[in-house]
Formats: structure tokens, sequence, C-alpha cells
């Protein structure tokens, strides 16, 4: 089955047990935390002029999925996302959750010149040094690719990251993550793309296919031979839980348990919205009871009462894990 690196050093794949495919421990924007390193988006106090407590809530929701019986979580925090490899190590350190780090850019467009001005193989290398040599200056290596669509669509920057990340997966065998956005069918365009770069779709999984529930786009992509991430769940801006489970529960009887991931994409520490915002969206709904743990703690247990087995969860959750990573 091979070995999965990890932030405190590569396992066995078969070591990796109940994993969360879609977490992040820490997320934030690179830049405004470079540039304004007070910035404190989780304090109480906007006027604190101390570096943010990303640790506390971090090692808070890797210890809750811990307690739910995880022993691994997917990490795929790339660059515009604030990955921080030592602070993700830390976490791992001080719960002793085994955490799985990526490489790659995410953005819906925009690219700094550093790369406009550079070809997919170019940045393929910096991608291949994370995998290969360590990230961040750390022995830390990567284990699998990030990159993303979303509603701009697959435009010319999105297209050369993502023939990046598959030149890199080719001359790595890291698999790819990519995000996607079901609304306007992007996984179409970038599973060609991987295609056409000679990449092994099976190596390929196709993050937030769970936002919709239209099961003709699902079989779709399930056609090419990839994997898919149902892994928002408690977003109920994209698509409510009862409809998310209703769509796994359709999958799943029609035989693609080997296909899924369950998980809940859920930021430990975000930036994005003010505080006031934050509790404005979840207020209205926009976020359900999301967490860490909502897919053991409601989601799991809603799926058997659909007629989920035993053996279809520990593939999703278990198995799929090892085959991904596994290399």
């Amino acid at each position: 089955m091979g070995t999965v690196e990890t932030v405190t050093g590569p396992i066995d794949a078969d070591e990796l047990g109940t994993t969360l495919i879609h977490e992040h421990l820490i997320y934030r924007d690179d830049a405004v935390a470079a540039y304004f390193p007070h910035v404190a988006p989780l304090s109480p106090d906007p006027d604190n002029i101390e570096p943010p407590d990303f640790l506390t809530p971090a090692v808070e929701c890797a210890r809750a999925a811990i307690d739910r019986g995880v022993r691994t979580v997917c990490e795929p925090t790339g660059m515009y996302g604030g990955r921080d490899v030592k602070f993700s190590r830390q976490v791992a350190e001080e719960t002793g959750l085994q955490i799985v780090p990526c490489t790659g850019i995410y953005t819906y467009d925009y690219l700094p010149m550093f790369f406009v001005s550079r070809d997919p193989d170019q940045i393929a290398d910096l991608l291949v040094h994370d995998i290969e040599e360590g990230c961040q200056g750390t022995e830390i290596k990567a284990a699998f690719l990030k990159c993303a669509a979303d509603e701009p669509g697959v435009t010319e920057n999105i297209e050369k990251v993502h023939r990046a990340v598959a030149r890199a997966s080719l001359r790595t065998g890291a698999p790819i993550m990519a995000h996607s956005r079901p609304a306007n069918q992007t996984a179409i365009r970038q599973i060609e793309i991987f295609e056409e770069e000679g990449v092994d779709l099976s190596e390929v999984q196709i993050a937030h296919t769970g936002d919709t529930d239209d099961l003709d786009y699902i079989e779709r992509v399930l056609e090419k031979g990839v994997y898919i991430g149902m892994d928002r769940y408690g977003l109920e801006i994209f698509l409510p839980i009862e409809r998310r489970n209703a769509t796994v529960t359709a999958l799943l009887e029609r035989g693609y348990a080997d296909r899924m991931f369950l998980s809940q994409d859920y930021c430990a520490t975000l930036d994005w919205y003010p505080r006031e915002v934050m509790e404005q969206m979840q207020a209205a709904g926009a976020a359900k009871d999301w967490s860490m743990t909502l897919v053991f703690d409601q989601v799991i247990p809603g799926l058997r009462d659909a007629g989920m087995t035993d053996e279809q969860l520990e593939t999703m959750m278990v198995e799929n894990p090892k085959r991904w990573l596994g290399r």
C-alpha cells in the first residue's frame, strides 16, 4: 500500500485509520498574515495587537476529532490559504493527530507576476520541491497536490495551475485534490486537462462534488474514474445536510462507496470575514452546526438510518484514503 507523508514524518498507509479527507486547522490569507501580523481574526478584542492565537482552536478541533475516532486529517491548505507546516506539526505533536499536508496554489483566477511569467513546468518544479525536498524550509514533505476552479471557471491562469499540478503529479506520483464548483460544472474541464496531461484519473479527487444533488452530473464525473469529495457538510449555503445525505445514499445504492469521501471542509481558524459577519452568517443558517465533528455527530447517524452499512462507512473513511494517498 506504500507510505504517506505527514507533518511528523512518513507512515504506512495502513496506519491512516479513520480519515477526514478535507479539513483546515489553519486558514488565512498569506499576504495579510505576512504584512499585518498583528491582525487576529479570531480575537474577541479587535484592538488586540498581540499575535493571534490560532493554536488553541486548532488543538481543540483536533482533540474533538480524535475523540470521535479520527486518526488522520488531510489538510489541503496551500498557497493563499496560509499553509504553515510548522504550525500543523505543532498541532500534531500536541494532540497525536496525524496531519497530511499538501502543496498547491488555491486561486480562482489571480496569479502574481511570478507565476504569470513562468510556464507550467517551472511552476511544477516548485511543487515537486515541496514533495521531494520539503515545505517552507523544513523537512516536512507534501503528500498530495491541490488546485482549484470556481465561479470564474477554468480561466487561462487556472488551466496553467492545473497543468503544473498534473505535471508535478506525473513526476512524483503524488495524488491530486481539485477544488471544484458543481454549480458551473468545472469538474468536466478540470478532468479533461488532467487527461490531456496523462494523469491516471484514479489518483484524482474532485473536491466539493457534494455541493450538488444533480446525480446525472455526479455520475458524469464518476464515469471518468476519479474520487469525489462529499466534503462540505455543514455549509448549508451550498446544500443542506438532508440533500447531501440523500445524494450520498443514492450513490451508495448505485455502488459508489469506493469512490467517495466524507468530510466537512471545516476551518478551525478563518480570516475571510470579520467576526461579526461570521456570526451573522451562522445565524442566517449559511453554516449550520459546521464543525470538525459534524460528520460523526449527525451525518453518519443519518446515513445509517437511510441504509448505509458498516462496510460502506469503512470504505469511505478508511479504505479510500489509503488507496488515494498510499504510494
